[in-house]
């Protein structure tokens, strides 16, 4: 197994050599027992933090594989806060994947970094600068408020790359990066000019998602819809009191020259100032009548001028009236029909959401307050109907909490439709893997048709556009894309064959997409050629929420920028939820740090962090009484102390490709204590190798010692479980490698192996050095597969076990020793629920009686008695063969497979009741022979259908024959009992 490394050369230096079927030791040298008598997270954290990246060689000295490189790249958490779930699953998942490719011998490169995040940072300084001081950033001034930004980035940055660490990633952290330093600056510029220049970057007037609140563009990640069942009090910034949606309002528009009217209906009746039209579908039988009509036009009540009727297959003649408002500058909708119809269209609010100039009643006000005064005015003209409920979804900016409002104005427009036909080509042809594989699907519903994509933002954080303007003396004007004011001008010049111009750059900044799409190579210095010898990456893992905004988009630009994919392979993990599935928000208070999880916390401090974080600004008031209710509600005892390896381990468990991972804490906690399991079961192991205290004389004599079958069952099913380990990380299922481990270190090492060796190994017996060096080897190489997932305590306990330790997983498979133990693992299972039903405890003195279906089952029965009893806790076993006399005496029985054991129970004559449990045992055994023969039915029924006969292969029809041949013997057992 090349992917476990061996541990550290420390304390028990040569104690044990290759363990074959025969063992031999070295003279033991005695380590000073230094191990906690249980295990404490922090304690154990904080002495193995990680060191530089991958330097510590993950606690080992080995000779080093070289295969070659593999290269990752974190995806830049956001400047604004500390980690949460999410990054902390993302995080690790990369981590395991490293440390699994470094133990394997490849030359790990997994580089962190983060994100100036331009929207989401922008609005929480300017939450802080207000709330502490009650000033925004235009009192500030641009210059003045990005030195604030970039000192909070500072400090918050800091903390989140400190979380990582804790967190016991094992990055590259001399290429740290940030995507606002110098040379994530010069890369964002070389990119922008580059796709100017090829005529993939143009300015041009179109709606955009708005936020109002930010004065600013917003891309549709960060737009959430609300869905609203009828009428609905929302908060809006900047409003004192709550604003009403979920209405539909229906209005007259009066024909011109005409006696008629027709009925419009909207849930924007504050965009009517802007209407250009009013369209109904051509077929709609109510108003037919107007299409064989030239030109009709009807009145606009506010503008006070004509505006045409228009026919539109587009328009949905079962919403309200059948008739709708044509308003091109702030619907998407209206502003297509109105481009096929030649429309203008005329802006309604400014970029801070208030009326324009040109409506005098109006201007300056506010639009939802401007809708209340439309409203008032059209009651009093007489031309408002009716205001009804009415189900609708309402966009909402997840940044600023605004109302989306749809705004038509200039905007840089990168054209993805040809970057992304080669992206699609790329995952079609096989070149590129996608995995899971079903995202393939979303891939290409992304890409197929892929809109322009609008990059610039209306903010002050983030890259500025390098893009300049220049106007000459007669009003020619061009946009050029340069670097710098002189290598603008230089193009301008030759653009307008003139000197003579002015010139200003563009103030508006770049998408934080956009920066983020050039990572993969311009954090290794793009575009000097430098940048080949690390790209592109082996594997791309994020999240799959973001498959389009960040992915897609690392490829479409890796590949027009480099003529490369940017990565090998894409693995997409799932959101993070709580333990209810329900998905982590401040209004359910369900929201959890990593720290709190590690750590632990009281509900007071969780209480206090939110205090803090409203006083700071970055969470409103009301969400902060959200937040306490839903904590209140989810944890009322606080959160108990797990630890950084359970959190990671509890994160693994989970099947990361599936599309949400519900996060339990207190599987979190269960976890730590199977730690602690491997902390007690490794503290054993010192403490009776310094009880043994070997010497060299002590050669000869364990050269005689063999293993037995319970030395080779455990080394087996640690075989076993080292393959489905690698496994689980070929295939990207680390629940199976994290449920193999559990199933080896719980069920097998700790529960069966330990109990059935301890007493020969407390003893001092012979055989208990041979226990005492199977167990030695299970836990080293148990603890080394466990290493990429829980780092910190594997490192604390390896360095206290011997390091030259190999093995051969083929060697030690074998399915004979298992299957003869695993019988009789079924055997004392039984026993002891048996015993649990009629509650038989040790103090009871249980004696056990197992009858055995011939001599041969009665012999290989008789090698494990010392373990049977051991496993079931009774006082003695006794063994003979199956006679017919028996039933009388039989408390019960089980039989697996063609092989019986029958076993009775009896208890000292202080403990009662012992015809109940007889006729209760006898019940169990009816109620097997009905299961049994029900069982025999169906298989019965299998090989006799004829399709099974065709379709099954050879291999599992003769499975199914075998299978009839047990159930008939273990039927015909039962039965000859109650003769």
């Amino acid at each position: 197994m090349q992917a476990i490394l061996k541990p550290s050369r420390r304390l028990l230096k040569n104690y044990l050599i290759p363990i074959k079927h025969n063992v031999q030791l070295h003279k033991l040298e005695i380590p000073a027992l230094s191990l906690a008598p249980g295990y404490q997270p922090q304690e154990v954290e904080i002495n193995n933090l990680p060191d530089t990246p991958l330097e510590a060689k993950l606690v080992t000295q080995r000779k080093i594989i070289n295969r070659g490189p593999f290269r990752m790249l974190l995806p830049p958490p956001n400047v604004t806060g500390d980690l949460h779930l999410g990054h902390a699953l993302m995080a690790i998942v990369q981590d395991v994947l490293c440390r699994y490719h470094h133990n394997l011998g490849y030359d790990v490169e997994w580089i962190p970094g983060t994100d100036h995040a331009g929207i989401a940072t922008q609005v929480v300084v300017e939450k802080q600068l207000f709330k502490k001081l009650g000033i925004t950033r235009h009192d500030l001034g641009r210059e003045k408020f990005l030195e604030h930004t970039w000192q909070w980035k500072n400090e918050k940055g800091l903390g989140i790359l400190d979380d990582l660490k804790k967190l016991g990633c094992m990055l590259t952290w001399n290429k740290e990066y940030f995507t606002m330093n110098e040379q994530q600056i010069e890369a964002v510029q070389v990119a922008f000019i580059k796709l100017f220049e090829d005529g993939l970057i143009t300015r041009k007037n179109s709606l955009v998602n708005w936020s109002c609140a930010l004065e600013s563009a917003v891309s549709d990640m960060e737009v959430e819809t609300i869905e609203l069942k009828g009428p609905t009090d929302i908060c809006v910034p900047g409003y004192q009191h709550k604003v009403p949606f979920g209405n539909i309002y229906e209005f007259s528009y009066r024909l011109c020259n005409q006696k008629d009217e027709i009925i419009v209906s909207t849930t924007r009746p504050e965009t009517m100032l802007g209407d250009v039209a009013v369209a109904v579908h051509p077929d709609d039988p109510r108003y037919i009548k107007y299409r064989n009509i030239d030109n009709v036009s009807l009145w606009h009540p506010f503008r006070q001028e004509p505006i045409p009727l228009i026919f539109d297959i587009n328009v949905d003649p079962d919403f309200g009236s059948g008739a709708v408002k044509i308003t091109p500058a702030h619907d998407q909708n209206d502003f297509q029909i109105a481009e096929s119809h030649l429309l203008k269209s005329i802006p309604v609010f400014t970029s801070k959401g208030t009326v324009v100039e040109g409506f005098e009643v109006f201007k300056g006000i506010p639009r939802f307050k401007a809708r209340e005064k439309i409203l008032n005015i059209l009651k009093e003209m007489q031309l408002l109907r009716t205001v009804k409920p009415h189900a609708m979804n309402l966009p909402i900016c997840s940044r600023s909490k605004d109302i989306i409002e749809y705004m038509l104005c200039p905007q840089w427009y990168l054209h993805c439709q040809p970057m992304a036909n080669e992206a699609m080509s790329e995952i079609r042809s096989g070149r590129v893997q996608i995995v899971p594989s079903n995202f393939e699907l979303d891939w290409y519903h992304w890409l197929e048709d892929c809109h322009d994509w609008c990059i610039s933002r209306q903010l002050w954080w983030g890259h500025q556009i390098p893009a300049y303007e220049a106007v000459d003396s007669v009003g020619k004007s061009c946009w050029v894309a340069a670097k710098n004011e002189v290598e603008a001008r230089a193009k301008a010049q030759n653009i307008l064959n003139t000197s003579d111009f002015s010139i200003r750059r563009d103030e508006d900044v770049l998408d934080t997409w956009f920066s983020s799409a050039l990572l993969p190579f311009s954090i290794h210095n793009w575009p000097a050629v430098e940048y080949k010898q690390h790209y592109p990456l082996d594997l791309m893992e994020t999240g799959h929420d973001i498959l389009f905004f960040w992915v897609a988009r690392m490829a479409m630009l890796g590949l027009k920028l480099t003529g490369e994919m940017p990565f090998k392979k894409i693995l997409l993990h799932g959101i993070v939820c709580d333990a209810h599935g329900r998905k982590m928000s401040k209004s359910l208070g369900n929201i959890v740090t990593p720290q709190q999880v590690i750590q632990g916390a009281s509900l007071q401090s969780m209480t206090n962090k939110l205090q803090k974080a409203e006083a700071g600004g970055t969470l409103t008031t009301e969400e902060y009484q959200k937040s306490e209710k839903g904590l209140q509600k989810m944890f009322p005892n606080g959160i108990k102390e797990c630890g950084t390896d359970a959190l990671r381990f509890t994160l693994c468990s989970h099947n990361i490709k599936s599309h949400f991972i519900n996060f339990d804490i207190d599987e979190c906690y269960t976890n730590k204590l199977f730690l602690n399991k491997i902390w007690q079961a490794t503290r054993f192991t010192l403490i009776s190798a310094q009880n043994l205290k070997f010497s060299l004389d002590d050669i000869s004599t364990m050269h005689a010692i063999r293993m037995n079958k319970w030395d080779k069952w455990i080394l087996s099913r640690l075989a076993y479980t080292l393959e489905k380990c690698d496994e689980g990380f070929k295939t990207y299922n680390l629940h199976y490698a994290t449920a193999a481990l559990k199933t080896f270190f719980y069920n097998n090492l700790c529960d069966v192996f330990l109990e059935t060796t301890k007493e020969d190994i407390k003893n001092i017996e012979m055989s208990g050095y041979m226990h005492l060096a199977t167990l030695t080897a299970c836990l080293v190489w148990g603890l080394r597969a466990m290493q990429p997932f829980t780092p910190f305590i594997a490192k604390e306990l390896l360095l206290r076990l011997p390091e030259n330790i190999s093995m051969n997983t083929k060697e030690f498979q074998n399915t004979a020793v298992e299957a003869e133990i695993s019988k009789i693992l079924e055997i004392c299972q039984h026993v002891r629920q048996l015993k649990s039903q009629n509650q038989i405890s040790k103090k009871h003195a249980p004696k056990l009686y197992l009858y055995a279906q011939n001599d041969g089952a009665k012999n290989m029965l008789n090698k494990h008695l010392s373990q049977i009893k051991a496993l079931t806790m009774v006082d003695t076993v006794d063994l003979d063969v199956v006679t017919d006399a028996l039933e009388a005496n039989t408390f019960n029985f089980y039989s697996t497979g063609g092989h019986l054991c029958v076993f009775g129970l009896t208890v000292n004559e202080t403990y009662q009741a012992q015809t109940d449990k007889l006729e209760f045992g006898m019940e169990i055994n009816k109620r097997k022979l009905e299961k049994l023969q029900a069982e025999l039915q169906r298989y019965r029924l299998r090989v006799n259908n004829e399709g099974f006969m065709k379709s099954a292969s050879k291999k599992v029809q003769e499975k199914s024959l075998e299978k009839i041949k047990q159930l008939e013997v273990e039927i015909q057992n039962i039965l000859n009992l109650r003769r």
